[in-house]
């Protein structure tokens, strides 16, 4: 028998309520607050029967429980969260959910500091000697005779501001890279920045600029030389412009091969590389003292190796002594520290006396007998002032025998050239390991190819170089002339010194007790009192206190007097 209308009703609203049950099932809602849902929402489907009741008793309980199952969601108590720190790239996204995997990480762990490297920490923990503290003072209220004639003068830099620059002319420049300006601002801008004051500079700058960045002709600068690599170690024009001018420095004495000449920013990575070169972590130099402060930065932070002071003795004007390089290397020996070099300046940087050819030929044979190298550092070979002739270690070794590979020279145009931020060092080597070692290393410390441009067509004026030379050589006879002078009417003693941009000086019998205490005490007197930044022989690992050196190229004539008249006031006291 076929079914009644009424039995296939009834099978019709059962075979509808199984559907619906079983899409409940699908969605995870088959017990708790979702099956007491279904319970209230199935028995609808009774109301809806007739004409298109199959399709309402459908869509009606499943609105009916989405609108439930929206209700409970929304008033549900959230979870307990910690708060999120705002996102470090912009606002969140739309559509995106954050992951809650920060809610997992334990208190402890969330307040743990960033750790940093034991290297980087052993370099911020720290303390900086005397010399850059009081060069950071001078920064921070710096002197100037109108605008802060009470601030603190600078004589603990070794820089070279002789003379100031004033632009006679103006024009107007047009930027490589689009925009005008005028000459005398934008030389303004570069004697700021770079801190170049020497007249002879800026007036080379102000006849000279436009031309060697814009004219293409005159190997001048285009958007390729500026955007595109060139060799980390330098250019081979600027190593051949500074070859010529190293030989011109040394009054024609020596030549330099272009090809054994290493570029650097500056002279510190110079010394850097150099000893990444020569020596592992925990070897050591031989440096005699008083040496250059800086030194400890730059050969122990990141080279890690060791410099042992051989001390020099002002009965011996400060020279160098063959006797203290054997003591010293002996007792390193003694205690397992295994010498690597010796590192010296040439003129010597604090004292500014120059090393004779017999003494460097003694140097040489003592490197030689004990198997290490030896780094001349000759940064301050142009900057002579005295009667005595300066000689390059590499003058030494074109009349004598000796051991090529284990010399090496650096210089840089810091000091000689008065141009300390173009960053132009450089390393002279015979070994052609090194080289090859120092050419990839240069990669961390090279160059920009714009101001290689410029030194190109600077170094190649051979007028204009010369008649640098010449004038620079004379002023810095005069102004050294000028403080020494000056320091010896107030009692104050200095060791003759015919290089280098200061004096060392005696003031030990100023000082309360002869000691390091005593020198320390003194320093901070004239650094606090009569606000002068000296740069006390402590820094330099002297072993005789009461020294000091005083840079007299930070200086104009006319600021002579006020340095004396503010040191006066402090040794009137003692």
């Amino acid at each position: 028998m076929s079914p009644t209308p009424s039995k296939k009703s009834a099978d019709a609203a059962a075979a509808a309520a199984t559907a619906t049950q079983a899409r409940s099932s699908a969605t995870g809602l088959g017990g708790g607050g979702g099956g007491a849902g279904m319970r209230l929402i199935v028995p609808l489907q009774g109301v809806v029967q007739g004409r298109g009741g199959l399709v309402l008793g459908t869509l009606i309980p499943c609105a009916l429980f989405y609108f439930l199952q929206f209700y409970l969601r929304r008033n549900r108590s959230p979870p307990p969260t910690s708060p999120q720190p705002p996102a470090a790239n912009g606002p969140d996204l739309p559509g995106i959910v954050r992951s809650s995997s920060r809610n997992f990480l334990s208190a402890r762990g969330s307040s743990s500091h960033a750790a940093i490297s034991s290297r980087a920490a052993s370099i911020a923990r720290s303390c900086d000697s005397p010399y850059f503290v009081g060069t950071k003072k001078c920064s921070e209220d710096p002197y100037h005779p109108v605008d802060n004639p009470d601030g603190v003068i600078q004589l603990g830099l070794a820089e070279n501001r002789v003379a100031f620059f004033y632009p006679r002319k103006s024009f107007i420049l047009l930027l490589p890279f689009g925009g005008l300006i005028p000459v005398r601002s934008f030389l303004s801008i570069v004697v700021g920045l770079l801190q170049l004051s020497l007249d002879l500079i800026g007036d080379w700058l102000a006849r000279n600029v436009k031309d060697t960045l814009l004219d293409e002709r005159q190997g001048g600068l285009s958007i390729s030389g500026l955007a595109t690599y060139q060799p980390f170690d330098g250019l081979v024009e600027l190593k051949m412009a500074v070859a010529e001018f190293m030989g011109q420095v040394m009054q024609g004495s020596v030549s330099f091969d272009p090809s054994q000449i290493i570029m650097t920013a500056g002279a510190t990575p110079a010394i850097e590389i150099l000893s990444f070169c020569l020596a592992d972590a925990g070897n050591a130099f031989l440096v005699p003292s008083p040496y250059y402060p800086g030194y400890d930065r730059n050969i122990r932070w990141r080279a890690g190796i060791e410099l042992i002071p051989v001390p020099c003795r002002s009965t011996d004007n400060f020279g160098l002594s063959i006797p203290a390089l054997e003591r010293a290397y002996n007792q390193a020996k003694m205690r397992g520290v295994k010498v690597r070099a010796v590192l010296f300046s040439n003129p010597s940087n604090p004292v500014g006396n120059l090393l004779h050819r017999e003494a460097l030929r003694d140097l040489l044979d003592f490197v030689t007998e004990k198997g290490i190298h030896v780094i001349a550092d000759e940064v301050f070979a142009g900057s002579t002032h005295g009667t005595e002739d300066f000689v390059s270690m590499a003058e030494v070794l074109n009349t004598d025998e000796f051991d090529r590979s284990r010399v090496h020279i650096v210089y840089g145009l810091s000091k000689d050239l008065s141009v300390p931020g173009f960053r132009i060092g450089l390393i002279y080597s015979f070994n052609e390991h090194v080289i090859a070692a120092a050419s990839k290393l240069a990669r961390f410390s090279s160059v920009s190819v714009p101001t290689q441009h410029l030194l190109i067509s600077m170094l190649n004026d051979t007028k204009f170089i010369t008649q640098y030379i010449k004038t620079n050589r004379e002023r810095l006879r005069v102004m050294y002339a000028l403080l020494v002078n000056g320091l010896k009417q107030l009692g104050i003693e200095s060791v003759k010194s015919s290089g280098g941009f200061y004096c060392w000086t005696d003031m030990s019998k100023f000082m309360k007790s002869y000691s390091e205490k005593g020198e320390l005490e003194l320093w901070k007197e004239m650094l606090n009192v009569a606000k002068i930044h000296l740069t006390p022989g402590t820094a330099c690992h002297c072993i005789e206190p009461g020294w000091f050196r005083l840079c007299f190229t930070t200086l104009t004539e006319k600021d002579v007097p006020v340095v004396l008249e503010r040191i006066k006031r402090v040794v009137d006291k003692h």
